[in-house]
Order: structure tokens, then sequence, then C-alpha cells
């Protein structure tokens, strides 16, 4: 059984639909958030039940990696990992700062560990945020460091799931200078015409369940083609309400709100954007086609 979400003025209201042999991919979520600790048992009982057949886990820094690994390996059908070095780097959110050649020469013996294991690199990107990038060199800094994981990626013939944080242009500029081929730009806050280039690009644009609360989503998916689109929770940010800790189940709610923006069938949506995350994420088949 799974859970169809209808949006209508804001609000949402939960029905029950017929069962479906397909189920939804979280292709970016962060489960090894504090946020999760006590509970991710329950969470990802939850996820299930709304149909929910694989998640993206993605890490930010390498002292995330062994739990990024270690949940994919305690459910080893369900949560799928990404390791990565994110452009914004912190012990805690008051002491956010920008990514390093350090922190990536530290990552990459570890990815390379792992590297059979892995769907993806990420989470690697740009975020020019002025209160994380506000200098030239620690712009170009971070163009390094992405522009390692990138290489590392075309090296280990993985896809990229990526972070562009008021840097939309220039994240999809550099993934095409640099011959990036199969690319997830998630969570994109940039204009409907900059994710254009990045479709003609071949890339992929995720969307999560904020969308129901941000006309710059709703704006992107009305211009994007449904091919180019995937489904995600960024889990525990970017829930369908402010300040409350989203969880994969939420998935729900993006994809209907994408199929009521298009005017399609949430059957569409859901089928569509799974063959989607197949093809960005083919490392998942062996598990969705089962």
């Amino acid at each position: 059984m799974r859970v169809m979400v209808l949006a209508s003025s804001g609000n949402v209201e939960r029905q029950t639909v017929m069962d479906w042999s397909g189920g939804f991919v979280d292709c970016h979520c962060h489960l090894s958030a504090a946020e999760f600790s006590h509970d991710i048992d329950h969470v990802l009982d939850e996820a299930r039940a709304v149909g929910v057949r694989a998640i993206v886990a993605v890490a930010e820094h390498s002292a995330e990696f062994e739990k990024v690994i270690y949940l994919s390996k305690r459910y080893p059908q369900l949560v799928f990992p990404c390791l990565g070095v994110h452009p914004v780097q912190a012990a805690n959110p008051e002491q956010q700062r920008s990514a390093t050649l350090q922190d990536v020469n530290d990552a990459l013996p570890l990815i390379e560990q792992y590297r059979d294991e892995l769907v993806a690199i990420g989470e690697v990107g740009l975020d020019f945020t002025p209160r994380i990038a506000n200098t030239d060199n620690q712009k170009e800094e971070q163009r390094q460091v992405f522009i390692r994981q990138i290489q590392l990626a075309k090296r280990l013939g993985l896809p990229l799931n990526v972070h562009s944080r008021s840097a939309g242009r220039p994240t999809i500029n550099l993934l095409k200078e640099q011959g990036a081929e199969c690319v997830l730009l998630h969570a994109f806050d940039g204009k409907p015409s900059v994710a254009m280039e990045g479709v003609k690009a071949g890339y992929f644009f995720s969307i999560p369940p904020s969308i129901i609360r941000s006309k710059q989503k709703q704006k992107l998916v009305k211009q994007l083609p449904l091919e180019n689109i995937c489904l995600e929770t960024d889990s525990p940010a970017l829930g369908p309400e402010k300040q409350i800790r989203n969880e994969p189940k939420n998935i729900t709610y993006a994809a209907e709100y994408i199929a009521m923006v298009k005017g399609i069938s949430l059957e569409e949506v859901i089928n569509v954007t799974t063959k989607n995350a197949l093809r960005l994420f083919p490392r998942l088949l062996h598990v969705l086609q089962k």
C-alpha cells in the first residue's frame, strides 16, 4: 500500500490508493544526520509503508562516511551510500565554513576504500552563499574541491549528487567544462532558464517536498521535462513544513505536487521519476527490479 498526497490551497491531505508494483526512490537524503539517531528504524518503516523502495544516503564530510556505510549495511535493500565533500563544512551549525583542499585530501582515501559499495559521489558542489564564500579565493578553492571529486567520479564510473546553492550557473558550467555526464542537481535553487542549460547537458534535477511551499521550485518544475526530474527529500531538511523534521516518507508530497503542476497522474510521476533514478544510479537496478 502507498499514500497519495493531494495538494490544494496550501493544505495537504492524504488518502490511500491502490497498490502499485513500482515505488519511490529518494535520490538525496541525510539519514546519518543526528536528527535520526534515536528513531531510524521507525523512520525507515514509515518510508517503506508509503512505497519508498530505495534511499540514496549522502554524506557531507569524511567524519560522516563510516555512519553512512554502516546504515547501508544495516539496511542493505533500502539504503544506498554516497560519499563526498560538501562545499560547506562544519563541526556544528555555528562553525560553518567553505570547504578546503585539505578536506578533500582527507576524504579521498576513504572514498576509494568504499568505491565498490557506492552508488554515487556526493554530496558535492558549490555554495556561494555570502556568509560561506565571500572571497574569490574561497570560491576558487571550492571549485578545486569540486573538480577533484568530478574527476574521481569519472574515474570510478559513478554519478555525481550535486549541491549548488546560490551557484546554479557556475555549478552547471563547471560540470560541463569537466565533462561530467551523469549528474543529479539536488534541490536546485536557480532560475528555470539556468536549469534548462543542465537539461541540455542531460542532467537530472531532484525535487524535495518543500515544493509545496516554494514558488521557485514550482516554477522550476513547470519548465523541467519530466524525463529530467527525480524525487528527493533532503531529509531532515526541506520538508513540507518549515522547522519540522523532514523524513523519507514525505517524498509523496513532492510526487503529488509535481503531478498537479504537470497535469498528469501520480502513477506517471512515480514511473518516470523512478526510471530516471535507475538511469542515474544504475547500481540500484538489482534491487528495484526484484
